[in-house]
């Protein structure tokens, strides 16, 4: 597509001035802190504790005297106690695991879905895609927000969508073989299974319809961009969202300067904190990022902790900041073939299991691209050993179940599993990332 073609279809608003989004911005806050107070009890008594009203945002800078969201939150109120419409305006459910056995649950109005879907459109624009473009999705469907975030974004923008989710690799190969897709919507660790699939049938990547990546759901490197690029001769770019404030497309790396995603801020408005002291930080200094939804009203966000550690940038291909490559977490969530995993949820399946010691430790590794788990665990002193097989089966079938990741699990005897002096070291994470 010509540049002049490109930019001609942009928004608005992606072109607007800084002075115009910030006026858009504070509007739009306005009535989301407002929306919040009024119609979701929870955030009423926040901002009541807090001793804040909605009335006292004059400008943009006043959020920062409002309250903290955190998944804490969300799970406190769960299912559905922090919703602010009532839930016959509620048109679906979409949750991410939780950290308690109970997932953090999300929901949509038909306004925030056609919000959603228009994000993720822009998004694919943003990439370099078209209505013309074929879109393979190979993000999981159900409940986690990957696989029909992208689908409704690519329809919205009248791509034509292939809605393959995830796994069924050798049959993910074969349909990119014969639908000559041109944009494919995938975590990177699995775009590499699929290349190495691919490779194993004899067939050479660089020559396939492929054209543009959009890799999101986990983080991932330069490096990984680098090897991503050459080896399948297609743009790679980053996509950012989780289903807290949205889902996909929350950002937006653009396929001219590939600098890190936009943040769309006309929905998404961010700030960057110190995680100990919550204070604001400058943009361009680290720490951890912070979300405010602006439109969305079954379940408005406000200053929602992601726990990611990035930073803020001015705008390069559009108006709106920039952030940063994530370069880890504030809290001690694994992210594993896109599923978010806290250690906390193994060791409540470990404590599940009677034979079995409190005592464990994880590692994770990396084999063929695909990140692997493993698990080590100790049996009870006064345990049979009879009972070794069977507690490695149910752990697994209990992580499989409860979380949705298969794991590998050994079950040591006693003192199998290091002791630490201090605070134990629970994950040991050999992935080079």
């Amino acid at each position: 597509m010509a540049t002049s073609e490109k930019h001609h279809s942009l928004e608005a608003i992606e072109k607007a001035s800084q002075d115009e989004l910030q006026a858009l911005q504070l509007e739009r806050m306005q009535w989301s802190l407002r929306h919040a107070y009024d119609n979701s009890p929870s955030y009423r008594k926040k901002f009541d504790d807090a001793g804040v009203h909605p009335s006292d945002l004059k400008e943009l800078a006043d959020l920062a005297g409002f309250p903290f969201t955190t998944k804490l939150d969300l799970r406190d109120n769960y299912p559905f106690g922090m919703l602010a419409v009532p839930m016959d305006e509620v048109i679906r459910i979409h949750a991410s695991s939780g950290t308690t056995g109970k997932p953090t649950v999300v929901g949509y109005t038909k306004n925030d879905i056609d919000v959603w879907s228009q994000v993720v459109a822009r998004s694919i624009r943003a990439a370099g895609g078209t209505r013309k473009d074929k879109i393979h999705v190979a993000y999981g469907y159900g409940l986690f927000t990957g696989g029909l975030g992208a689908h409704y974004g690519a329809e919205y923008l009248g791509c034509t969508v292939i809605p393959m989710s995830g796994g069924q690799t050798q049959k993910q190969a074969q349909l990119i073989q014969d639908f000559d897709p041109d944009i494919i919507m995938v975590t990177p660790s699995y775009m590499l299974s699929i290349a190495d699939e691919l490779e194993r049938q004899g067939v050479d990547c660089r020559e396939l319809s492929l054209r543009v990546g959009m890799f999101g759901a986990e983080p991932w490197t330069a490096a990984m961009r680098k090897n991503l690029e050459q080896r399948l001769d297609i743009d790679a770019v980053d996509i950012y969202g989780l289903s807290e404030v949205m889902g996909p497309g929350v950002a937006q790396e653009c396929l001219e300067s590939k600098d890190g995603p936009t943040i769309w801020e006309d929905h998404f408005y961010p700030e960057i904190i110190d995680p100990n002291s919550g204070e604001v930080l400058p943009d361009g200094e680290d720490g951890e990022l912070v979300f405010t939804s602006l439109t969305k009203e079954a379940l408005p966000v406000i200053r929602y902790r992601t726990r990611d550690l990035t930073r803020l940038l001015p705008g390069s291909a559009r108006t709106m900041r920039r952030m940063d490559k994530i370069t880890g977490r504030s809290d001690d969530m694994l992210i594993i073939r896109g599923v978010n995993v806290f250690p906390t949820q193994v060791e409540e399946q470990i404590l599940k299991i009677k034979s079995l010691a409190p005592h464990y430790q994880i590692e994770i590794t990396r084999e063929n691209n695909l990140d692997l788990m493993l698990i080590n665990v100790e049996l009870l002193p006064d345990a049979s050993l009879e009972k070794r097989g069977e507690a490695e089966q149910t752990l697994q079938k209990y992580i499989k179940d409860i979380i949705g990741i298969s794991t590998r699990v050994i079950v040591h005897l006693e003192s199998g599993v290091p002791r630490s002096e201090g605070k134990a070291t629970r994950v040991i994470d050999k992935r080079e990332l």
